[in-house]
């Protein structure tokens, strides 16, 4: 214990009071919008492992570039994994991707049909809505495309 005592001037240089001290650091994450949203499934886990790339959207096309029309979805089934839209533009099941303008996105998905009337609307799986950058409670106008 003798040794703690030493206060001689080289201690003090060394380790005392009139050395310069590291400030710690302290890690900022960056503001909510320069990340990407955490892509939630229904029990909260992440789906980022499972997800397909957002595309960004592509400028308008025509009919012979596989545009079925628009459509207004609302959220389909939560419960049901996947990236599908069931929508009367289709009367099978086939793949196709879906723009929602407002946010500039697309997404990859299954076009099923929904046995409606034409112009009754859509529903959209909760993993491409949110992909699409929508909240889960609006609904949504979406170009529909076939592959």
């Amino acid at each position: 214990m003798s040794g703690c005592a030493d206060l001689s001037p080289q201690f003090l240089d060394r380790f005392g009071r009139d050395s310069p001290r590291a400030e710690p650091r302290v890690f900022v994450p960056p503001p909510r919008a320069e990340r990407e949203p955490a892509v939630l499934g229904p029990d909260g886990t992440e789906l980022a492992s499972v997800t397909p790339p957002v595309e960004p959207a592509p400028p308008p096309v025509t009919a012979a570039d596989g545009r079925l029309g628009t459509t207004i979805a609302s959220l389909g089934d939560p419960v049901a994994e996947g990236f599908w839209l069931k929508t009367p533009l289709v009367s099978t099941v086939r793949q196709g991707r879906v723009v929602y303008e407002r946010t500039g996105r697309s997404v990859q998905v299954e076009l099923r049909p929904s046995g409606g009337a034409g112009g009754s609307g859509s529903q959209i799986s909760l993993a491409a809505m949110r992909l699409l950058g929508a909240s889960i409670t609006d609904l949504i106008e979406v170009v529909v495309f076939e592959n």
